[in-house]
């Protein structure tokens, strides 16, 4: 992929990203994290990872935000409008995002492999192929294909069974939750005189 593409997709993911957290309606910044999405579909497909890639469209830009539209017309969106953000709650998000920051600066710093490029360091399909349990994989990297769908799954199934579950549950949860806020939110307003 050429320099300036990654350039290009990089800043559409960032500047929707800001775009998210700084627009005061909710369905725009919905529609800017599908754009944000689309920017990181983008960075991976140029590291030919098609799967993820594609996975990032379908689940996140489609499902999820099907979901979180959804979630946002639940909501009472003039009332929320009308709230302020305290001195307080802006102070306390610029010390998150500025100790972020430095957590990644410090990470980066530390990262060595990452001043490699990716002609320097080729796959090593031969050393993954005896590392797998599945014969499938096995004959796929063996034969100098890189089945990713299978190595996702076999990742995301086998080692981290349990990260899968909480994730799964802590969506449903925030899901139920918005539910049930809306509804009482709905039923003190009939019961006001």
């Amino acid at each position: 992929m050429p320099g300036f593409l990654f350039y290009i997709f990089a800043a559409i993911t960032l500047f929707f990203g800001v775009a998210v957290v700084v627009l005061r309606n909710p369905v725009a910044s919905a529609m800017a994290l599908v754009m944000s999405f689309t920017g990181v579909a983008a960075l991976f497909i140029s590291l030919d990872a098609y799967f993820i890639g594609t996975l990032q469209i379908l689940v996140y830009a489609g499902a999820v935000m099907v979901l979180f539209l959804f979630i946002l017309m639940l909501l009472d969106i003039k009332a929320e409008a009308g709230k302020h953000t305290s001195f307080g709650t802006a102070l306390a998000g610029i010390f998150l995002a500025v100790m972020f920051a430095l957590q990644v600066v410090t990470v980066l710093a530390k990262f060595s492999d990452g001043d490699k490029t990716l002609e320097s360091t080729p796959l090593q399909l031969n050393v993954a192929a005896t590392k797998s349990d599945l014969p499938t994989i096995t004959n796929d990297l063996k034969a100098g294909t890189l089945p990713d769908a299978k190595l996702m799954g076999e990742v995301l199934f086998n080692q981290y069974p349990f990260h899968l579950q909480i994730v799964a549950l802590l969506l449903l949860a925030g899901t139920v939750g918005v539910v049930v806020l809306s509804k009482r939110d709905r039923s003190e307003k009939e019961e006001a005189p």
